[in-house]
């Protein structure tokens, strides 16, 4: 979250940048509702000097005087009492209101109601394929190779759920060893995160777990949450901790699955493995001083192109609109792979995304960090960004890379692992 004396004092500043992020919040009943609870704290310390004051004049008062000193003690506690209620009532109202407000906007982050104003800022070194033949999307190469099983995977836990079978088996475990050696050569450390966290962890990462719009599976009658990411796991790893200086830039790397409901999301775009309640992804995670947190970012966008690169696939990257940001992110790259399959002959699809959260995360989950010779803490920063979403990772190599044969080209990075060069071929 933003810190509250920031947005008393720039209130003109962060309503402007909610306009642009085309976020409903009431800065101005934010702002008037905190004035209001400063002044009944300056009452409440006003009413325990008098309270103490009229303590000390019981013991040196006369047997007469003494109970009407008491008396008027115990109104001026009960006065205390009444003050910090009304306090404790603005102080949630507050909250509410501070937790609805999103992070402040890079400069140069292009200004548009929604994606479709997001700009491109580069491409791939690999050129969007060309057949002689009539291309087959995901899901219907996945039924021929039977490599998936949407069927099964709908008659076990519903639609969005699906078996992979054979060679996709082994083209998602390529992916996680591929990305894994590609970050941890990068000087991250991996890790595999639990699949579940603590609801206070989703809100400080800036997830919602519980309400009408969520897209998050919460544990009925308990605090836990199926993860929609390893950035909430890999965020909240750090939560209430003082970190050295030194220590910075953090550099972790999560595997986890991913459980997300996508409530409404439907159409021909949300096809297949797009779209799904459960896949398995590497996850990217910094936590930096501040005066390194744009530097990563570029650090992380460059990582992901150098992933899809390896992979030889055709990609774009997009800086993303106001808009389209999300609460957390203060600047947000999208990598989005060319998909053969998606529309009519093809559409660009998001893979990745990468984003530089500044203090917003590190704030509601107190990670802090200390410089030597120093007095005080200060706030962290933080970062995320995907290497490999699995399931859409797999559908840009099974749509790029299929030949006429209706059998799939394995991209060189991944043959180690899967020990052939044909997805599909005996």
């Amino acid at each position: 979250m933003l810190d509250r004396r920031f947005i008393v004092e720039n209130h003109e500043l962060v309503a402007q940048n909610c306009q642009r992020r085309g976020v409903d919040a009431d800065v101005d009943r934010l702002v008037e509702l905190e004035l209001q609870r400063r002044d009944l704290d300056k009452q409440v310390q006003e009413l325990n000097q008098q309270a103490n004051q009229l303590a000390k004049s019981v013991g040196k008062a006369s047997a007469e005087e003494r109970a009407a000193l008491i008396e008027q003690g115990r109104q001026v506690r009960e006065q205390v009492d009444a003050t910090k209620k009304q306090q404790d009532q603005l102080e949630e109202e507050i909250l509410g209101l501070q937790n609805g407000i999103p992070n402040l906007t890079h400069p140069d982050a292009p200004v548009g109601d929604d994606d479709q104003a997001n700009l491109e800022v580069r491409r791939g070194k690999t050129e969007r394929p060309q057949f002689d033949f009539q291309p087959k999307d995901h899901v219907a190469l996945g039924e021929s190779l039977d490599m998936i099983d949407f069927e099964g995977g709908a008659r076990v836990a519903g639609a969005g759920f699906y078996f992979l079978r054979n060679d996709a088996v082994r083209l998602e475990l390529a992916l996680q060893q591929y990305a894994l050696q590609t970050l941890t050569e990068a000087g991250f450390t991996p890790v595999i995160t639990p699949d579940l966290a603590y609801t206070e962890i989703l809100h400080g990462t800036g997830y919602i777990p519980r309400g009408p719009e969520t897209q998050i599976y919460s544990i009925e009658n308990t605090n836990l949450n199926l993860v929609a990411t390893a950035e909430i796991t890999l965020g909240g790893l750090m939560a209430g901790t003082v970190l050295e200086a030194e220590q910075l830039p953090m550099k972790i790397c999560g595997i986890s699955h991913c459980f997300r409901t996508e409530a409404g999301a439907a159409g021909r775009a949300s096809r297949g493995l797009y779209r799904v309640h459960q896949f398995t992804k590497v996850e990217m995670f910094a936590f930096t001083l501040p005066e390194q947190s744009d530097a990563t970012l570029e650090e992380f966008c460059d990582l992901e192109c150098r992933i899809f690169d390896g992979l030889e696939l055709p990609y774009r990257v997009v800086d993303t609109a106001t808009g389209d940001l999300g609460g957390p992110a203060y600047r947000k790259y999208d990598l989005e792979a060319w998909m053969p399959g998606r529309g009519e002959g093809g559409e660009w699809g998001e893979v990745t995304s990468t984003s530089n959260c500044t203090d917003f995360q590190a704030r509601r989950l107190n990670i802090r960090y200390k410089v030597k010779g120093e007095k005080g803490t200060k706030l962290a920063h933080t970062l995320n960004g995907t290497a490999i979403a699995i399931s859409r990772a797999i559908i840009a190599i099974m749509e790029n890379n299929q030949l006429a044969d209706g059998t799939i080209r394995v991209p060189e990075a991944l043959r180690p692992w899967i020990g052939k060069d044909r997805l599909g071929a005996s």
